[in-house]
């Protein structure tokens, strides 16, 4: 991946955040779509038990939320590759890429085609998201502390 795409990337990625988070707001929120779509049904967090439609809505808030501070890290490590092309800096963001699209994606399709949607495992596609999220977050630092180590003027 080129900084150029990388940036790109990360300036689409950072505009779906907001059309997801606005459509969270208005379109799941305002139009009772969750609370049409789980009624009657009760899901458990941290021991309390609360309707299906509030979890669900959390669920979608987290994946907007991981959603942008991860287009926001793409962004930066987009700006390192300007200076320091290097593999770990690729890596890092065809791997913060994928996490958003698996974790995030998984949260959207969850909560908007339902838990049982063609028998699809959420949790574990959020799962492997979110550890490709870490993998992202580890080859970006390898990547500064290899900068670092080999510049003394930064510190």
């Amino acid at each position: 991946m080129t900084a150029r795409l990388c940036l790109r990337l990360a300036a689409i990625s950072g505009f779906l955040a907001v059309l997801f988070g606005a459509f969270g707001a208005h379109g799941l929120n305002d139009s009772h779509f969750l609370e049409k779509k789980y009624a009657d049904q009760e899901k458990e967090i941290a021991g309390q038990t609360v309707p299906a439609s509030y979890k669900y809505f959390q669920d979608f808030r987290t994946g907007v939320r991981y959603h942008m501070w991860h287009a926001l890290a793409l962004f930066g490590v987009g700006l390192l590759m300007r200076t320091n092309d290097d593999q770990l800096l690729r890596g890092a963001a065809w791997s913060l890429l994928a996490g958003m699209l698996l974790f995030s994606g998984s949260l959207y399709l969850l909560v908007i085609a339902g838990p049982k949607f063609a028998g699809v495992p959420w949790g574990l596609i959020a799962a492997l998201g979110g550890t490709t999220l870490l993998i992202g977050w580890g080859l970006l630092i390898a990547s500064v502390f290899r900068s670092t180590a080999s510049n003394s003027s930064i510190g």
